[in-house]
């Protein structure tokens, strides 16, 4: 059985990563040539979105072709030579499999299209002249598309182009299995698994108040089809995660039980809605770190009793970039990149890293609605006009929030572009400081990527971090967040200062004997512990 406790993921955008063809697109090739790179940061897997053929609608996550490269990418040999490179230096590769829905241009989707009734009952459509309920998409707009030629309605809970599956079909779940079984043989060694807790929809008939996310989250057979699809593929053993898209603590659990032989991990996302006006993505407020606090206490203690698992992220393809949005982007960007790391690092679960998190890569900046390429970007800018918001706010709004802050190009060095690449890129330049890249910081001892090969080589070397409880300290600190972990006779305290204030905490009299394993500031270690902005201090007992 595959140990993941001690294991550390790192998430690649392909796109982004790095271009040897001299195209302006990351390639395959990009990321075998960096390899060094990712060992000597420590990473045991790595997790690469989709590269598989699509027409790029949303950039990948709208599959045409589960089983044939994108030739924007490169070939079927520069995938072998890129798992037997990663291979012999024990890094192993993940593949992104999004199963909740194709491209409207996949052949399954074509044949519908084309009446043939098999192939239509593998997707949801609905025979009705209005629309059949008001569920909306993730990506703006109705969560149902409109074929004229069949006076036929179907599901599609992101862009029109990316028609949902109906996993109620046992022949959707068969061929989606010979999907897996196929990357496996590849040498595939791990799965991410796209918004997978919507695979099973429930009732369609209603009509009512909010978007109908509640009527197809976490489904009436949900579990069944996830343990079907492990335990006929043969990878329970493998590393196994679950995107899960609003979900519930009570679901994650049983999710990742290993007992219930389902998924090895789940992503959840409650942490990263604390910035969200009224819950609502597009509306801004500042991060409410109370309920930030209560949300990791909440599900760190609940998956523990429940013999869960999280996945621990700030970041990702989809997600703003943190040291922006939690953090300081200036006087104390280094401090305030190293304190987030270490709150997550050192908690219960298996951490990601997404690419160029290890160096405190920050949000674009983008000051035009020409420099986004992200559809839901794109939708949305509309959509907050035509709510009454100015060009200016639009902007704003979309600067904070855009995926495309975490989807600009990979910061190699401080070149033109960026060391990613001798041609412009595919998306545009951020509009940041060209000091945040791997060359300034690999040789800096006091850089932020080298503060993540010490939490890497932590999580390796001490079972009190991959193995250990969790329970939470100074609960009544808006300001701060720590927490203890303890493993047979090892004992650490984790405490983060989240403000860029100084503060003090008062420690317990037996934690003054405690020894500084991490801090990214010098600090003394006394009754009264001052914390400068943005501290964090791991003690060991």
């Amino acid at each position: 059985m595959t140990d993941f406790k001690n294991k550390v993921i790192y998430q690649i955008y392909p796109k982004s990563f790095k271009d040897t063809n001299h195209d302006g697109i990351g390639d395959l090739k990009g990321i075998t040539e960096s390899l060094d790179y990712l060992k000597d940061l420590g990473v045991d897997y790595l997790w690469l979105t989709p590269f598989v053929i699509s027409p790029q609608r949303d950039n990948g996550y709208d599959i045409a072709d589960y089983y044939h490269i994108n030739p924007m990418y490169g070939t079927d040999e520069d995938l072998d030579e890129l798992i037997n490179e990663a291979s012999k230096r024990d890094i192993g590769l993940m593949m992104d499999m999004v199963f909740n829905h194709t491209s409207t241009d996949h052949e399954w989707f074509q044949k519908a299209l084309q009446g043939d009734p098999y192939y239509q009952d593998f997707y949801i459509f609905k025979d009705s002249k209005d629309i059949p309920n008001n569920w909306v998409s993730k990506f703006g707009g109705p969560a149902w598309n409109y074929v004229p030629e069949l006076k036929k309605w179907y599901l599609c809970l992101f862009d029109k182009t990316q028609a949902d599956l109906n996993w109620d079909n046992p022949h959707v779940r068969e061929e989606l299995k010979k999907v897996i079984r196929f990357w496996k043989e590849r040498g595939i060694q791990g799965f991410r698994f796209d918004v997978i807790n919507l695979i099973s929809k429930g009732s369609y008939d209603n009509d009512y108040e909010g978007d109908g996310r509640r009527f197809y989250t976490d489904g009436p057979h949900v579990h069944e089809y996830i343990h079907e699809l492990v335990h006929d593929t043969g990878i329970k053993d493998m590393v196994t995660v679950g995107e899960m898209s609003s979900t519930s603590l009570e679901d994650c659990i049983k999710y990742s039980n290993r007992e219930r032989e389902e998924l090895k991990m789940t992503f959840s996302f409650h942490h990263l809605k604390v910035d969200y006006k009224d819950n609502k993505k597009w509306e801004l407020m500042k991060p409410d770190y109370k309920k930030l606090k209560d949300l990791f206490k909440n599900w760190q203690l609940g998956m523990q009793a429940g013999h869960g698992w999280n996945a621990l992220f700030w970041c990702n393809h989809d997600q703003p970039r943190i040291v922006s949005r939690f953090g300081d982007e200036g006087k104390y960007w280094k401090e305030s990149a190293k304190m987030l790391a270490t709150m997550i690092h050192m908690m219960q679960g298996t951490p990601y890293i997404y690419q160029g998190e290890e160096l405190g890569m920050l949000n674009s900046h983008y000051e035009d609605i020409s420099e986004y390429r992200d559809v839901e970007s794109l939708n949305y800018y509309k959509i907050l006009l035509e709510a009454g918001h100015t060009r200016e706010e639009a902007l704003h709004i979309l600067s904070a929030r855009s995926r495309d802050n975490s989807r600009s190009v990979m910061q190699w060095d401080d070149s033109t572009y960026a060391g990613f690449s001798d041609h412009e890129p595919w998306i545009t330049m951020p509009h940041t400081d060209k000091h945040i890249n791997v060359k300034e910081e690999i040789n800096d001892k006091d850089s932020i990527l080298n503060y993540y090969k010490q939490l890497v080589k932590l999580r390796h070397e001490l079972p009190v971090i991959s193995e250990g409880t969790i329970s939470f300290l100074y609960d009544d600190r808006e300001d701060i967040m720590s927490y203890q972990r303890q493993y047979q006779d090892d004992e650490l305290i984790v405490i983060c200062n989240m403000w860029n204030q100084e503060t003090t905490v008062t420690l317990d009299d037996c934690y003054i004997s405690y020894t500084t394993l991490l801090s990214n500031y010098p600090i003394t270690v006394e009754k009264t512990l001052k914390l400068p902005p943005y501290a964090t201090i791991v003690l060991r007992k």
